[in-house]
């Protein structure tokens, strides 16, 4: 399941830990050419409808974007819920009718508050427009001019990059996001100001603040904010931190990501806790995953819970069965399994420092079931058929256990080599879940060539308003 836009920016097999801001714009590896960013630093802030947020109304009642022409993320946040999933509906119905019958789709799966759902928000911050100096600054009495006149401070801009450019949109009452996370983003802004910290400027390379990232628990409320900055330096950073948590005192935890590469890229490498312990803990379907500025975890608590609830009573556990999570990131899927049925979990990604959040994570969950490993995907697949090829087994594990296939490949989808190595593995059944039908429904075409049929395509609408469809398919030997 990929997050919308920058859930999971990787190649088979990989998981990364960065993070477009949202809608496919160019945090992360998005359009960096200048043409489309001609206007971006100093652009005027978009207009606004001048009545307040709460008496514009979009469609079927919700509130209405008013910025939703010039920010583009979320191309259906004024028109009515029930029509987007019905259209949902009926792309899952025409894009799947090629490798499922009708019996097999099922209603997508909606929320029934679809707004401010996302618990992760992200703002690059740049320079506007030069702010004009105090009058005692710009002359004294009798006409005289200052001996040192004060350098003019530029204004802050900070919000969302409109589609496709690096134009940012004030979004500051964005319908989508979490709203105590877009309060830690305007504060952020406000103590800059305040403490005269420059923002990055992305075409010289200059200034120091360059995003700020925020996760919100959904079920514990803890709040991590990730402050990226374009040097290690950071001048005055306990009377930033203080200052911050002055405001917002739902903060447990402040991180310092030192990035210094001209790159369209978010995060970097190398970080330092400014405050608290440097990472969260919330809780998904009972178990409770710790998560860092760098780790992967999804954006729509709520959405989450749905699908991998649904993915696990598809995958009909009864408690004999050993389940192979591909594709398995942090491990969340896998670790619901193991606390739900599966006998066994098997994880592999070939992210190594997810490998290390997945193994962190069964201890802390103390899941005693479950193992991770690094590697690719395709060749981990290969390597188990080729081995149980060898011993004259298939469908079942060395201890004569089902197999169960999960897997929830990047937006690629998987490649030929897993899913030959799948269909000589030959398990019970296999769970797909998607975040690109297109390419869920090219694999299933592949996979129907040697004898699965899709018994069931079950949609969930993890990013309401926007495009974007989650997909699980249970596919099953006819």
């Amino acid at each position: 399941m990929k997050e919308n836009g920058g859930k999971r920016t990787r190649g088979h097999g990989n998981k990364g830990a960065g993070g477009n801001v949202r809608g496919g714009r160019a945090a992360n590896g998005g359009n960096s050419a200048r043409a489309q960013r001609q206007r971006g630093a100093n652009a005027p802030r978009a207009h606004r409808d001048e009545r307040p947020q709460s008496q514009l109304q979009a469609g079927g009642g919700l509130p209405a974007c008013s910025v939703a022409r010039q920010c583009g993320a979320c191309q259906h946040v004024n028109e009515p819920y029930q029509q987007q999933l019905a259209a949902k509906d009926q792309r899952v119905a025409k894009l799947f009718s090629q490798v499922a019958g009708p019996e097999a789709l099922r209603p997508i799966l909606g929320m029934d508050n679809p707004c401010r759902y996302r618990n992760k928000v992200m703002s690059p911050f740049a320079p506007g427009r030069l702010q004009k100096a105090p009058k005692q600054q710009r002359g004294q009495r009798g006409g005289k001019r200052p001996s040192r006149p004060a350098a003019p401070q530029c204004d802050i801009l900070c919000g969302m990059y409109a589609a496709g450019t690096h134009r940012i949109i004030d979004t500051s009452e964005c319908l989508i996001e979490n709203a105590q996370a877009k309060q830690v983003i305007r504060t952020v802004r406000s103590i800059m100001l305040k403490f005269g910290i420059e923002p990055y400027d992305e075409d010289r390379g200059t200034g120091f603040m360059r995003h700020a990232v925020v996760r919100v628990g959904h079920t514990s409320g803890e709040v991590l904010v990730t402050l990226v900055t374009n040097a290690r330096e950071f001048p005055g950073a306990k009377g930033f931190c203080r200052e911050l948590v002055r405001r917002c005192p739902f903060i447990t935890t402040v991180v310092q990501n030192i990035n210094e590469r001209q790159t369209n890229v978010v995060l970097g490498q190398r970080e330092q806790v400014l405050y608290g312990p440097g990472f969260i803990l919330d809780e998904l379907c009972g178990l409770s995953f710790r998560i860092s500025s760098q780790s992967f975890y999804q954006v729509n608590s709520v959405q989450t819970e749905v699908l991998y609830r649904q993915a696990i009573k598809l995958a009909s556990f009864t408690g004999a069965e050993h389940a192979i999570d591909a594709y398995c990131g942090t491990g969340t899927i896998g670790l619901v399994a193991a606390s739900m049925g599966a006998a066994q979990v098997t994880g592999v990604d070939c992210v190594e420092s997810s490998i290390r959040d997945a193994r962190q994570n069964a201890r802390h969950n103390g899941v005693d079931n479950a193992q991770f490993v690094v590697g690719d995907a395709g060749a981990f697949m290969r390597d188990m058929a080729a081995e149980a090829a060898a011993a004259g087994r298939a469908g079942v594990d060395e201890n004569g256990r089902p197999l169960v296939l999960l897997m929830d490949p990047p937006r690629a989808g998987s490649s030929e080599e897993f899913l030959h190595a799948a269909v000589q593995l030959a398990p019970s059944r296999i769970v797909y879940i998607s975040c690109n039908p297109e390419t869920q429904v090219r694999d299933l075409a592949f996979l129907r060539q040697f004898g699965f049929e899709v018994r069931v395509v079950q949609p969930v609408d993890m990013f309401p308003h926007t495009d974007h469809i989650e997909t699980i398919a249970l596919i099953e030997r006819a």
